[in-house]
């Protein structure tokens, strides 16, 4: 298929463009095959927009007279309008947009067809494999080993063709237990806790059925991560009753009676339509400018998106209390294991592992525990919250997560390497983007699309020194213990960065990242002239150790000016490295 066919008027002069906090700008409108172009008329300073059409959730048309308006709402929230003068014209380039922007096949999509206009330094497709990870994890035990059993995808479907099981149980025994769990999805490590040996693995439920059906093979499986003596945790995602229900579809939980050395715990995070229902409902609330105090208030309740961030945080949190605290192995699954388990077993990652709040370490977890790991991102992501069509399978599993870490940087701001953006980014990616990262379902699918060789990876882009720069944290300072956040209501918070950057302008907060950028600044300066006449006082105080002579040759009065002005600056950068906390940037305020 041509792109040309689905573009009925590539063209249109005179348009008005109205963004999101920007005056209303005529100029030229294009379609291409992935993008819709606006370029302003004026000759210096001129808007430009470029937009994807995967980006695209809605397409709206309405008519005043011969004047056609066509409003579109993106994936990343945005909501932009176009006036374009005649009717013909602007029902053709409605109806091109939403052909383009809901093309069928993924090799039509702007991955395929993207070459980078920048030096390809890192091969981002292999930067984070399962045998890298491997060999961090065997530097700290070798009571586990790479199984290549689903080398061709034929144990289960949605699992990487590597993955890392106990030592002790062989490949054929691997694909008796994948036969007794949903998908095939048996349980595999997600993370080893060096401090104490304690492991987290994850799953899709078994397939117990009405008829109690039990599988020996699975049960060693598990009991492979227990230490003699000790007890372990069943994290099952979903309500009790809900796990019942599952047994009468041929699904289930583990029964206490063949498991007797685990706890089974229920903490139930919605899925599905219930998700995306309450993201609709989120947006929805935060672009209604006209309602006053108490409305806002119900919406955002009525929403529930709070909610789902305390469930799933919690849920996070209780897997990290009994790895780090209780001293027990993990095991973590709702029913297919590619949503709510994923969010859970990464979060508690961010919470015990410093490397997961770096940069590369969070990039490598999001390899690990989502690509790698079988989340769907094609379905998930396929639909945002404006669609007209709502499909069975869209979720924002994946933007809930990214909150979630956002309120844990929220309330640790020194403890993550990455900031704000780094997030964001990530967000817009996973909807809509020129890379090859986020597309398939899993590495079964991306295989087959040959995506390695195809398409490019976000992070050949993302980790390029001109690019890391936008992403670090300046507050950043490594934190090698475990982090608790906390998840009562008072300390959730709605996330601005997302869900209100289009409606509010960002000016207050683009002053208060760069007074706090310049308060660094300084204070790094101060710290190196403290450091520097650390060093001079002590030069000061080895080249004369004769203490009854220093008063004498003078050298007594400059080791007491250079102590004098040492003090002084310690002072003044105690005081400065204090304006940090205490102006609090009133970014709130504003």
């Amino acid at each position: 298929m041509e792109f040309a066919e689905l573009i009925k008027t590539p063209r249109a002069d005179n348009a008005v463009l109205h963004g999101p906090r920007c005056p209303a700008v005529r100029g030229t409108l294009c379609l291409t095959g992935h993008h819709l172009i606006f370029s302003s008329r004026r000759k210096e300073g001129g808007e430009e927009l470029w937009l994807l059409h995967a980006n695209i959730d809605c397409v709206e048309k309405r008519f005043v007279g011969s004047l056609g308006t066509i409003v579109i709402k993106c994936k990343d929230l945005r909501i932009i309008q176009l006036d374009i003068p005649g009717m013909e014209e602007c029902l053709n380039i409605a109806s091109s947009i939403e052909a383009l922007s809901t093309l069928d096949s993924i090799t039509l999509m702007y991955p395929f067809f993207y070459r980078p206009m920048f030096e390809v330094v890192e091969d981002g497709w292999r930067s984070y494999l399962p045998e890298q990870e491997f060999e961090l994890l065997s530097s700290a035990t070798d009571e586990w080993r790479l199984s290549c059993a689903n080398k061709d995808f034929s144990v289960c479907p949605t699992y990487p063709p590597v993955v890392i099981v106990p030592k002790c149980i062989n490949d054929e025994a691997l694909r008796k237990v994948a036969l007794f769990r949903y998908g095939g999805r048996f349980p595999v490590l997600s993370y080893y806790h060096k401090k104490n040996g304690m492991v987290m693995m994850r799953s899709s439920q078994p397939l117990t059925g009405t008829n109690g059906r039990r599988c020996k093979e699975d049960e060693k499986l598990i009991n492979a991560t227990l230490r003699p003596g000790k007890r372990g945790y069943i994290i099952d995602t979903r309500s009790l009753n809900v796990a019942q229900q599952a047994r009468a579809k041929g699904g289930g939980f583990e029964q206490e009676v063949y498991y007797p050395q685990w706890r089974r715990i229920h903490k139930c995070i919605e899925r599905f339509n219930i998700l995306q229902e309450s993201l609709i409902k989120l947006v929805e609330a935060c672009n209604d400018q006209s309602h006053n105090m108490d409305r806002w208030l119900s919406k955002l309740e009525a929403s529930n998106w709070l909610t789902h961030i305390k469930e799933i945080l919690t849920a996070a949190c209780l897997a990290a209390q009994c790895i780090d605290r209780e001293g027990a192995s993990v095991l973590v699954h709702g029913s297919d294991g590619t949503d709510s388990t994923l969010q859970v077993t990464s979060l508690a990652q961010i919470i015990l592992d410093p490397r997961c709040r770096t940069i590369r370490g969070f990039e490598a977890l999001v390899v690990r525990e989502w690509l790698q790991a079988g989340h769907p991102f094609q379905l998930r992501c396929a639909q945002s919250a404006y669609s007209n069509t709502k499909q069975k399978w869209e979720a924002p599993v994946f933007l809930l997560f990214l909150d979630c870490v956002w309120q844990i940087l929220r309330q640790f701001p020194c403890s993550f390497e990455f900031n704000e953006q780094f997030l964001i980014m990530l967000f817009e990616h996973a909807y809509a983007s020129q890379f090859g990262t986020f597309l398939g379902n899993n590495e079964n699918e991306r295989s087959k699309l040959k995506l390695t060789q195809k398409t490019m990876s976000l992070w050949s882009w993302v980790n390029r020194s001109e690019e890391l720069g936008r992403f670090k944290n300046p507050l950043f300072e490594a934190n090698s213990l475990v982090i608790w956040p906390s998840v009562a209501p008072q300390s959730l918070q709605l996330w601005e960065g997302v869900f209100l950057r289009w409606n509010r302008p960002s000016k207050f907060l683009d002053e208060a990242q760069e007074e706090v950028l310049n308060i660094i600044n300084y204070n790094r300066e101060l710290q190196a002239k403290v450091n520097a006449l650390r060093r001079q006082l002590a030069e000061l105080e080895t080249d004369d150790r004769m203490q009854e002579n220093l008063c004498c040759d003078g050298r007594g009065d400059g080791l007491a000016l250079a102590g004098f002005v040492l003090s002084l600056l310690s002072d003044i950068l105690w005081g400065e490295t204090r304006k940090i906390s205490q102006k609090d940037l009133r970014v709130s305020s504003n």
